[in-house]
């Protein structure tokens, strides 16, 4: 079938979701969970086909592979996606025309949303549990990368769709080429809106190419900032969290900005990372400071290109600063507006870091790994947006909704 045919299919499935009841969407969804947990196995196969052709210390190969307890974890968001409210057809607000007529607000679905992902085959279940409880039909471009791990969860979705007489174009799979991506960006009247996912490049090509709606969506550059009152214990652990704990993933630590008095408590708050191989680029004072205290394979003089990269593995910067409002500045200038965190005892500078520094997720006393939609009571997310307009965080069913006025009336007419 010739792209474009796929997408009038898609926008054809769009239409007929509207008249698809709520409870026939949360089953669906939990028998996709129930599904995918049936199907581990051949899941798991296919992932492997896509594994063996990707370099093992790539930074996306954690992101590519899978595993019985993450696709477990899937079918548990897909099963909170279902439990949510419905987002669709709620009255956002209601009022009364002075002649008569009523004037509802009230939302709906965008209609068929594109999604451009890297390496992320969850990304194709977090995507369709999310649309489809929202009422979007979705087109689905994933990488050459992860083609054998979408292939198979595709089909895994669409023989549940096709169990419950709904269209199996309500989830579309685009081949994995350039000319499908161009067609793609180019779709206007098919696709009503684009959220790419990935690099840092390939935000910036899609919302350089794309002639529809787009939603940034993914880099992270995340930053911690040591105030000189910060509690060192904790901010060890929340250190290390922010780091280690899946350090391919865009909320994932990058650097660490610390107070100049704090500087003798460095070898401390960074001594755990070690364990991990962590790799530090330090600048001048940092390095004086870790030099002898920190593996000497792991400790390199940081550069200008230390600071605003999003390593996506097992290394981080260190900046040294004089005050907050030179750490507000640094993480202004080199972040990513995804997700920054201040370790302080100090109020007024914790309330001074949240109204200042601009990202969709500001953090205090907490690991910047917390950025997720599961994590933030969503069920799921889409993607986390790193802009400001329509939709800005991590973006689940709300904000995979428009809205539109219904007026009721009975035969008013409006005077000259």
């Amino acid at each position: 079938m010739k792209i474009r045919e796929q997408l009038v299919s898609a926008v054809n499935a769009s239409r007929g979701l509207n008249l698809v009841e709520g409870e026939t969407v949360k089953n669906i969804l939990l028998d996709l969970a129930k599904e995918a947990r049936g199907n581990t196995d051949f899941i798991l196969a296919e992932n492997q086909k896509d594994l063996e052709r990707m370099d093992a210390t790539d930074p996306k190969y954690d992101r590519l592979k899978l595993t019985k307890e993450r696709i477990d974890g899937i079918a548990s968001d897909i099963e909170n996606v279902a439990g949510l409210p419905n987002p669709v057809g709620r009255v956002l607000t209601e009022t009364a025309h002075p002649n008569g007529m009523k004037i509802t607000k009230v939302s709906v679905p965008f209609g068929v949303i594109g999604i451009i992902y890297e390496a992320r085959p969850n990304v194709t279940f977090d995507v369709f549990a999310l649309c489809m409880k929202s009422g979007n039909a979705c087109v689905l471009k994933g990488g050459s990368d992860a083609i054998y791990s979408n292939t198979a969860i595709v089909s895994v979705i669409q023989n549940v769709l096709k169990k419950f007489n709904i269209d199996e174009n309500t989830v579309t799979l685009l081949p994995a080429g350039r000319e499908e991506t161009h067609e793609m960006l180019h779709a206007h009247g098919y696709i009503d809106l684009i959220i790419p996912r990935g690099s840092q490049g390939l935000i910036d090509f899609v919302r350089e190419n794309a002639r529809i709606p787009v939603i940034e969506t993914g880099a992270g550059i995340c930053h911690t900032y040591f105030d000189s009152s910060g509690d060192v214990e904790k901010g060890a652990e929340i250190i290390f969290n922010a780091k280690t704990r899946r350090p391919s993933v865009c909320n994932a630590l990058d650097c660490l900005v610390i107070h100049e008095s704090r500087l003798a408590d460095l070898p401390q708050l960074t001594e755990k990372l070690a364990t991990e191989k962590v790799i530090i680029y330090a600048d001048e004072f940092a390095r004086s400071k870790l030099k002898g205290n920190y593996p000497a394979e792991l400790l390199f003089p940081a550069t200008e290109a230390s600071f605003g990269t999003e390593f996506l593995s097992l290394k981080m910067a260190v900046k040294t600063v004089d005050c907050i409002y030179e750490a507000i500045d640094h993480i202004n200038k080199y972040g990513s507006k995804h997700s920054e965190a201040i370790i302080s005892k100090d109020s007024g500078r914790i309330e001074k870091f949240r109204k200042m520094v601009d990202a969709a997720a500001v953090y205090s006393n907490a690991s910047t790994a917390f950025t997720d939609g599961a994590q933030f009571g969503l069920g799921a997310e889409i993607g986390i947006s790193t802009q400001k307009l329509h939709a800005r965080g991590p973006m689940a069913l709300e904000e995979l909704t428009s809205y539109k006025w219904i007026v009721e009336g009975d035969g008013q007419v409006r005077p000259k």
